[in-house]
């Protein structure tokens, strides 16, 4: 059940105890890596030198802590990381973390079917890589739409001047706070709804390699998703501008209500897309899964 305190207090009753095997041969941290237990994994990083042989220990099928790392999680660990993407980035993760524990050469060492770790984990995630390529694109193309729509407005914005221009070419209202307002916000809006366009752009036209689902991909829908956050706040920043501009010059309380309809839009974006972005920030720059517990030895 990956409580680790249990262990803890079990080894240090009856240290023998952590050379203990199950019915295929694997060991505390073996078991750890196939059911995925970080907690009870992390316990190799409060052993001393024993860590280095309980890493190369293998299984009755000849499997090393490797070739367990590269097998696809259990169900009921995959679903506590929402989106097939961010479950493929977490499996990459597992799989990086424990390549570090074990020598170079047994990067390349094979079980008994002749396979090496690599093999075992593009052969047990090839249908996640797919259901992780579809959740990527299906949220690109979302946004590329809302994206695309922003910059088409706020271009359109930006050559239409509220207020016209005088005889001398000049917009009428080019002295006024609120007409800077509406030109530094509408240029924002343009800028990052374009940069956010190409991001997702990118993200359709990505290879989709194993490899691309750590650190790529999800930085680019990171990138995403913050600039059309920001082009649409800006964008509802131009409008209010605009109105106050054209209707409220001389009466400043329809800047209040207007100001109160603009939030909304904001404000849905953020409580719908919010949680997905802090998500993916958090699993991909986060202090992430690995790592002492406590000060206390093990073993």
């Amino acid at each position: 059940m990956g409580i680790h305190e249990v262990l803890e207090e079990l080894v240090d009753t009856f240290p023998d105890s952590v050379w203990s095997s199950d019915a295929d041969r694997r060991k505390i941290f073996q078991v750890a890596v196939t059911s995925r237990s970080e907690n009870v994994f992390n316990l190799i990083y409060q052993m001393g030198d024993h860590k280095q042989h309980m890493a190369h220990l293998r299984d009755r099928s000849g499997n090393t802590i490797l070739h367990l790392a590269g097998k696809l999680a259990p169900a009921h660990k995959l679903n506590l990381v929402s989106g097939a993407a961010l479950q493929m980035q977490r499996e990459l993760q597992w799989f990086e973390e424990v390549k570090k524990f074990v020598i170079p050469a047994y990067n390349e060492i094979e079980n008994d079917a002749k396979k090496t770790p690599a093999m075992v984990f593009s052969e047990e995630h090839k249908d996640l890589v797919i259901e992780g390529e579809k959740w990527m694109k299906d949220t690109a193309n979302s946004c590329t739409i809302a994206a695309a729509l922003i910059a088409t407005v706020v271009f359109a914005a930006a050559l239409t001047v509220p207020g016209g221009d005088n005889p001398d070419g000049l917009p009428n209202f080019s002295k006024e706070t609120g007409f800077i307002t509406f030109v530094v916000s509408d240029a924002i809006s343009l800028f990052t709804s374009t940069a956010s366009m190409l991001m997702f752009l990118s993200i359709l036209t990505s290879r989709y390699a194993e490899q691309d689902f750590l650190y790529i991909l999800p930085k680019r829908l990171i990138i995403g998703l913050v600039t059309l956050f920001l082009s649409i706040t800006s964008m509802m920043i131009t409008f209010s501008a605009t109105l106050y501009l054209v209707f409220g010059h001389k009466k400043a309380w329809i800047l209040m209500p207007v100001a109160a309809l603009a939030c909304l839009p904001v404000t849905l974006f953020v409580s719908l897309q919010f949680p997905l972005l802090v998500d993916v920030i958090s699993s991909t720059y986060g202090p992430g899964i690995f790592g002492k517990q406590s000060e206390r030895p093990f073993y």
